[in-house]
């Protein structure tokens, strides 16, 4: 459970106020089974100086020091684990768990997180206790007062309580039991919000380590979903590949056989054929351009230097390639890096007005770093609909970083650097 959702479902609802509501009673047993396990650290501390005798000597006191140092530590963990438990059973809040393992006495003594539930177990939780002890007192007090007339008449005829003479003292402490048990409540579920509060914010993890975590699972989910769309890619382009583009290949193929053979048609059924023929094979360049764009398979067979190589082949303008890659990257990575470079070289094509454009790709250690230059026009703007914004969202995708240099008049250089560790 989230900090936010664990803090929503420790705030009170209209009905906890209500005396006698299921919430009152919840609250109440709550903060009264707290009681005892809050003065249980500072009980240790309060025990190692009361064990002293008459004759206290520096020595004693630097061993009650040393005790009220360590029992209080040495119950840390013990002590965490009791309160978790009461938040999720009584109140269904869950105090998240920190990360377990065996920790050196150092790592240990060094860590926030030890300060932090230390200063909860002796310093919070005692004031804590004190208002579990009004809680108890009031509903106590309340339910004596409320029902003192039902009583009132056993009590001594000496007693001041007693019904004879004093009918106006009951009616007021009768009253003052009303208000205490109308009260009680509102105590009580100020009690069990603020020991909530204060739980998740000393005893499990800090709004910041919280953040970090939540940042660390997106980013994890956002890689599983990008190769989990890369690998999609990959099936349809296969699909495609294997099922109809095999079937348009076999369709042009028997178009193209019937052309050349069949010499006794008509001239109309003739042209018809031969118009067919050359739909199909538009059909198949157009089908085979989509399968590219989709996963191109060379890049799977052969890798980025060979799948780059193609696109530097096809474009239509001269391009200089260097790819320097001892390591393959992942297939996620390869694939953004393809794409970068093919919309890339499309872009310079329909704006830059560029003679001739140089790729170069290196990959060193954890980063695979992409060069783009062309000596087009330059002054490309990244908010100017010219495939910037596709580029700089496919590559922060993979959390890379896109940069791009262009003044006017050129030269303009994109640089990308994607992370091969992903």
């Amino acid at each position: 459970m989230t900090y936010a959702v664990a803090q929503r479902r420790a705030s009170p609802r209209w009905t906890d106020y209500l005396p006698l509501s299921r919430g009152a009673w919840r609250n109440t047993a709550f903060v009264t089974a707290g009681v005892p396990v809050h003065f249980v650290a500072l009980s240790m501390v309060v025990a190692s100086w009361t064990v002293m005798g008459d004759v206290v000597s520096v020595g004693d006191i630097l061993l009650a020091l040393v005790i009220s140092f360590l029992l209080p530590l040495a119950l840390l963990r013990p002590l965490t684990a009791v309160q978790r438990s009461r938040f999720w059973g009584l109140l269904g809040v869950d105090v998240p768990a920190l990360p377990g393992g065996r920790r050196s006495i150092r790592a240990f003594l060094r860590s926030p997180v030890t300060w932090r539930q230390l200063a909860y177990h002796l310093v919070v939780g005692p004031v804590l206790a004190t208002g579990g002890l009004l809680v108890i007192t009031m509903w106590a007090a309340g339910f004596g007062l409320a029902l003192l007339y039902a009583y009132a008449w056993a009590l001594p005829r000496y007693s001041p309580l007693a019904l004879t003479g004093h009918v106006h003292l009951l009616n007021v402490l009768t009253l003052c039991g009303v208000v205490l048990l109308l009260a009680a409540p509102a105590v009580a579920a100020w009690v069990a919000r603020l020991d909530a509060r204060a739980a998740l914010a000393l005893l499990g993890p800090s709004r910041t380590a919280e953040l970090e975590r939540r940042v660390e699972d997106l980013a994890e989910k956002r890689a599983g979903v990008v190769d989990a769309a890369d690998a999609e890619r990959r099936r349809i382009e296969r699909d495609l590949h294997d099922g109809v583009q095999q079937r348009l290949v076999s369709l042009a193929m028997n178009l193209g056989l019937a052309r050349e053979t069949l010499t006794d048609v008509p001239d109309d059924a003739m042209q018809v054929i031969a118009e067919a023929h050359t739909e199909a094979k538009e059909a198949l360049t157009e089908l085979r351009n989509v399968v590219r764009g989709l996963h191109p398979a060379v890049l799977d067979d052969r890798g980025l230097d060979a799948a780059l190589s193609g696109i530097a082949a096809r474009a239509p303008l001269p391009v200089k390639l260097l790819v320097d890659v001892p390591e393959r990257p992942a297939p996620t990575i390869e694939a953004v890096a393809y794409f970068v470079v093919s919309e890339a070289i499309t872009n310079v094509a329909k704006h830059a007005r560029a003679s001739h454009l140089e790729i170069l790709v290196r990959g060193r250690g954890d980063v695979l770093r992409m060069t783009i230059t062309d000596d087009g026009i330059g002054g490309a703007d990244p908010s100017g609909g010219t495939g910037l914004t596709g580029l700089r969202q496919r590559v922060g995708s993979v959390d890379g970083t896109f940069r791009i240099t262009s003044p006017v008049g050129g030269p303009t250089v994109i640089t990308v650097e994607l992370p091969c560790a992903l």
